[in-house]
């Protein structure tokens, strides 16, 4: 009862942030409970989520390189602007971070924190805008610096 409560709590904030991505996940777990097939499907959701949905936003981003809207000359060029140069190293860096972060909640266990990212993510995309896929990159910031600090 308490998990049905918290999650439609997510989707009331997200409802009333229009962040329509957190609230369409929260309806879908809310009748996956209500229909009491969570204890099947969540287990396959916790398991695969996270791979499965990498998988269509990584497809979606290519889409224009396989339909051909972006071509060999298009990828030359962004090269040699500072923005497409810019892009190309912050998104070698957010990338290493997410890696860190998922190894920093998953193989190094460090999954209580998961509540927190949560919350963060749910309030910033009801309220400020945001797209809720930062929690990789949060908790990889969050296991660089738990690393810094266990070194002074």
């Amino acid at each position: 009862m308490e998990s049905t409560l918290i999650i439609l709590a997510v989707l009331v904030v997200a409802v009333l942030g229009r962040a329509n991505t957190v609230a369409l996940a929260a309806s879908l777990l809310l009748v996956l409970k209500l229909l009491q097939v969570d204890q099947y499907i969540f287990p396959f959701i916790e398991k695969g989520g996270t791979f499965w949905g990498l998988v269509l936003l990584i497809a979606a981003i290519l889409v224009p390189l396989a339909r051909g809207t972006v071509t060999l000359r298009d990828l030359g060029h962004v090269f040699l602007s500072w923005v497409g140069l810019s892009a190309f190293i912050l998104s070698l860096i957010t990338t290493y971070m997410s890696g860190q972060g998922l190894q920093y909640l998953t193989v190094q266990g460090h999954s209580e924190v998961m509540p927190a990212l949560i919350l963060g993510a749910v309030i910033a995309a009801a309220f400020l805008g945001g797209v809720p896929v930062g929690p990789f990159i949060t908790s990889g910031v969050l296991a660089l610096l738990v690393k810094l600090i266990a070194k002074l």
